[in-house]
């Protein structure tokens, strides 16, 4: 009985904790730019900005690239869907918006999950110091792709 009456206050601590809030994603805000040099092609870059968190929502853009030659271009927004949960809505070339719910994050990481998409199925940004990790995959973790950003 004692043990049951553990294993029922460890549950309701977890029931209790808040949902994230969009604060708690703050430290993705700035601006944050990956360049790779390439001798046949000059350099390939990626760009990724965000906002802080205001009005409910924190707005994003990426862009990548080679030389002076835009490749393509995505936006993205981070807001509360009606449940209370983080989403994060990816809008490659300016498409129809794409949900990922927030799965799981910590003070300096957030992985974002959509097990129906084709590909990605997940977004995972790992930051420390002035240096962002944005990683896509399969939902297994399989087919990953990462970009290192620095901060601009």
């Amino acid at each position: 009985m004692k043990r049951w009456m553990q294993m029922a206050a460890s549950l309701l601590l977890i029931a209790a904790k808040p949902a994230a809030t969009l604060d708690d994603l703050a430290w993705m805000a700035g601006s944050w730019v990956e360049e790779k040099s390439d001798e046949a092609n000059g350099v390939r870059w990626t760009e990724e900005y965000w906002t802080v968190p205001r009005g409910g929502v924190m707005l994003g853009a990426s862009r990548s690239g080679r030389g002076a030659r835009l490749g393509e271009f995505e936006f993205l927004r981070l807001a509360a869907g009606t449940d209370g949960t983080i989403a994060y809505l990816a809008q490659p070339g300016g498409g129809a918006p794409v949900a990922f719910r927030l799965a799981q994050h910590d003070a300096m990481s957030a992985t974002f999950e959509n097990a129906a998409h084709d590909y990605p199925q997940r977004i995972r940004y790992v930051r420390g110091g002035d240096v962002m990790t944005a990683t896509i995959s399969k939902i297994d973790g399989s087919k990953a792709q990462s970009w290192i950003y620095k901060r601009r």
